[in-house]
């Protein structure tokens, strides 16, 4: 029973974080090859079935995916030229539309969750490293101050620019920048007031068609899908941000590796690396709770429940003549759990950017101590462009959104819509109760995740570009000891 309790307790807690940088073992002359110096690593999953979700996690942010639904979303517009005026076109192509979206949230959060581990678990690796890097420059220092030899701001920029490493990260592809500035565009405030400017119309001029279901329904559709596009788009940009990001941390880590494997052949240092360990973030109860859930959905649950769900719903279709009433049960159900996942999806992506940003600001703290242990200025640290006012709103907004009270509302306001279908005995127009706002709704919070995942993209390349920079000075100054000792 206590083994049972501590299982289903397991969910939800954010774990410390353990990291240890390979140790990087000298060859034993000064100018020998150095082939053991390593780069970035990515964790392997010691469950087989972790791997596979990550392989469909990351397929699903692929470009193949990508076309294919853009291609469907097409076919869908074509199709709708002749058969768009039916109810059970509306209804049929909503069902699809809201079972693609919930399948792509379970998908995004498990994104979300592998980005936050592999971030965090790289900067205590940095950190590990960088204990090793305190000790071994403070020997250098000595034996500096010994010999009575100093080394020169001027000899360590030389040395810096003549080591083999380029004195930028690796740039975008011109097809991932222009996906990247196409996120801008679709995270932009102008866009999502161009969104709700459109709901305002079409609540405008509901009474010329009596607030019908058609009504509804054409809303429903057009929400669906412009929605499913922001989920594979959304998909498709953090994989291929998160590869960049990895690129990127590869390059820092083999220049950081380099420091560590010629601090050892000035020093003769052996000792190995220490692990670093990252304390659990403290959250309330509140926050613990969305993050439970959020666990439950990045295993998958929510796509077998799903499935569980479809099969109860087409064993009831006899029951119900297959209606058009029918139809929009799997929608409403996957619509209200979809909407209630945007809201969970904003406050994770929010939440667990914080504690990587935190950490990495710690890192920046941690890495200036090794410049004071030498005695050189530290590189000026690129910082966050100030926002515009534009920017200053997106981001007022997306913290209203992103906040756990806000988590808890949607779960009210969809009890809310439950409670107004049921007095309304689940007819075609108390389901699209179920359906359009939670569309509409979820549509917004698709946006805003765009605008929070830009926010939180152009400060982590900040953050990866000043760690580089630093190494790489740290490694001018290294090489310029060599060449006066």
């Amino acid at each position: 029973m206590n083994r049972l309790m501590s299982m289903l307790r397991k969910p939800g807690a954010k774990p410390e974080i353990r990291g240890v940088a390979p140790t990087q073992h000298p060859a034993g002359k000064e100018d020998s090859i150095h082939p053991d110096v390593e780069g970035y690593t990515l964790r392997s999953k010691p469950r087989l079935l972790d791997r596979w979700l990550d392989l469909v996690v990351r397929m699903s942010g692929s470009e193949p995916v990508f076309f294919l639904i853009l291609a469907g979303l097409l076919t869908w517009a074509l199709l709708g030229i002749k058969y768009g005026s039916t109810d059970s076109w509306q209804v049929l192509i909503s069902d699809i539309q809201a079972i693609i979206s919930y399948i792509f949230d379970s998908f995004l959060v498990r994104q979300e969750l592998n980005s936050y581990e592999e971030e965090m678990v790289a900067v205590a690796e940095l950190e590990s490293r960088m204990l090793s890097h305190q000790r071994m420059l403070a020997k250098a220092s000595q034996r500096l101050a010994v010999q009575d030899k100093k080394v020169s701001q001027s000899s360590i920029q030389e040395n810096q620019h003549a080591i083999e490493f380029g004195l930028e990260l690796p740039a975008e592809t011109r097809f991932g920048q222009a996906i990247t500035q196409i996120s801008h565009v679709i995270g932009h405030l102008g866009t999502i007031t161009l969104y709700w400017a459109g709901v305002f119309i079409w609540i405008g001029v509901g009474h010329l068609s009596g607030y019908s279901d058609k009504w509804q329904l054409y809303m429903n559709s057009a929400s669906s899908a412009l929605m499913v596009f922001i989920f594979a788009f959304l998909a498709n940009i953090r994989e291929r941000h998160a590869a960049y990001t990895r690129s990127c941390l590869d390059a820092i880590f083999h220049v950081d590796s380099t420091l560590e494997w010629k601090l050892r052949q000035l020093t003769n240092d052996t000792l190995p690396n220490n692990p670093v360990i990252i304390s659990a973030p403290q959250v309330n109860r509140l926050q613990r709770a969305i993050f439970y859930y959020a666990d439950f959905v990045g295993t998958l649950v929510g796509i077998a429940i799903l499935i569980g769900v479809i099969i109860i719903w087409v064993a009831i279709g006899p029951l119900l003549h297959f209606d058009a009433n029918w139809w929009l049960l799997i929608g409403t159900y996957a619509g209200l759990i979809g909407m209630h996942d945007g809201f969970v999806l904003r406050n994770m992506q929010a939440r667990l950017r914080g504690y990587v940003d935190d950490e990495f600001a710690h890192l920046a703290v941690q890495d200036a101590t090794l410049f004071a242990t030498v005695q050189i200025p530290r590189p000026t640290d690129e910082t966050v462009a100030n926002p515009s006012r534009t920017t200053r709103v997106s981001e007022a907004i997306n913290r209203v959104c992103a906040h756990e009270v806000t988590v808890a509302v949607g779960v009210v306001t969809i009890v809310g819509l439950i409670i107004g279908a049921s007095v309304m005995k689940w007819t075609m127009t108390g389901q699209l109760l179920c359906n359009v706002p939670p569309s509409l709704i979820e549509s917004f919070f698709m946006l805003a995740l765009v605008t929070g995942h830009n926010s939180a993209d152009g400060r982590k390349r900040v953050d990866l570009r000043n760690a580089y920079a630093r190494r790489l000075n740290l490694l001018g100054f290294v090489n310029a000891v060599q060449s006066v000792w």
